[in-house]
């Protein structure tokens, strides 16, 4: 696998918010959906999410830096020992000496907790998903990830840990949850925002629209003489959390943005500038720019 850097094509000194702002950029711009059928542009998107993947995690991100890890995640072979590098070695001797050591007294002791991390796409997390790990004894697990999870959410597995020591409880395992951006979805709290390109007609003389959520697409209305920037509020249709009594709702909201077409129109041409020399429209006056 390439340099993961290389791959964003940031610094290896670029900051967790450089690394997000480079990956939501050209995960937008290859992302699957918008690329459909290109296999090429498929395997860049897959080497940029495999990427970020390792960067974003600062554990593995150190590992990676100080050369104890390749890019694909794998142990780097250390050619001058003959052996590959210490992952975490001092620590399980720590956990070791300390679970002997422990044993010896003749007390109990609760196994230690463990952490896991998985990543899942946007919707994934707006809707929930259920993914199977595998534990640190090889067993594995279903895990039920809750319809409006979002990054740096944790999930507890009781007594899923290590094994307790002298009849002690097992410890707990954790999951970590890194979620992936969405080329066009942003999440903010329990809301959704969403940027929604119109025509110059669909502006001025207002329009039905379908509008895409995270729970499938709805008509919208957008009034009659709509400005770029002018935000329109779905109400109920962002991140869903809970059932019954409990659950709670967020909003999406949309902003509208014009959008000229992309090839030269004499005619629109034509009739702004016969607008513009008859009307008295000027937007920088209104707003004491000049």
């Amino acid at each position: 696998m390439k340099d993961p850097y290389q791959v964003l094509s940031v610094s290896p000194t670029a900051s967790p918010a450089e690394l997000k702002s480079a990956y939501r950029r050209l995960a937008k711009e290859l992302h699957p959906d918008v690329n459909p059928g290109d296999t090429i542009v498929e395997q860049r998107f897959k080497e940029i999410t495999a990427a970020y993947d390792l960067l974003s995690d600062p554990q593995k991100r150190g590992q990676y830096d100080r050369r104890e890890i390749n890019a694909d995640g794998s142990p780097r072979f250390d050619h001058a020992t003959g052996r590959g590098r210490s992952q975490g070695g001092a620590e399980f001797e720590d956990i070791f000496s300390d679970l002997f050591g422990r044993r010896r007294r003749g007390g109990q002791m609760k196994g230690k907790d463990v952490t896991y991390t998985v990543r899942i796409p946007f919707l994934e997390g707006i809707k929930g998903v259920r993914r199977r790990i595998q534990l640190y004894d090889g067993k594995k697990l279903d895990v039920d990830i809750p319809p409006g999870t979002q990054e740096g959410d944790s999930l507890r597995l009781k007594n899923q840990g290590m094994a307790g020591v002298g009849g002690g409880p097992a410890g707990d395992a954790f999951v970590e949850i890194q979620v992936d951006p969405h080329p066009y979805f942003e999440r903010d709290g329990m809301d959704i925002h969403l940027d929604i390109p119109i025509t110059l007609s669909e502006a001025v003389l207002g329009a039905k629209i379908n509008v895409p959520t995270p729970h499938g697409a709805v008509a919208v209305t957008v009034p009659t003489g709509s400005n770029t920037g002018r935000s329109l509020r779905l109400k109920g249709r962002g991140v869903i959390k809970g059932t019954g009594d409990s659950e709670q709702k967020g909003d999406q909201y949309i902003r509208l943005k014009i959008m000229l077409p992309d090839k030269p129109d004499s005619k629109l041409e034509a009739f702004a500038r016969e607008w513009s020399e008859s009307g008295d429209y000027d937007v920088r006056k209104k707003a004491g720019l000049e």
